[in-house]
């Protein structure tokens, strides 16, 4: 059985970036995002603010 997934956008809180992502555990992904928890472009630009799943 195939699993299903989720495409998200978020970006920082001027929206000045965009960060586009791919995830099976969208709750989990913007939590981590949220308090960064991950390395990587989305820590290093602030992205934060969720936009689009």
């Amino acid at each position: 059985m195939a699993k299903s997934g989720y495409v998200y956008i978020i970006t920082n809180q001027m929206n000045t970036v965009l960060y586009i992502g791919v995830t099976s555990d969208l709750v989990k992904r913007i939590y981590e995002h949220k308090n960064k928890l991950v390395d990587g472009f989305s820590k290093r630009y602030n992205l934060d603010k969720l936009v689009y799943y």
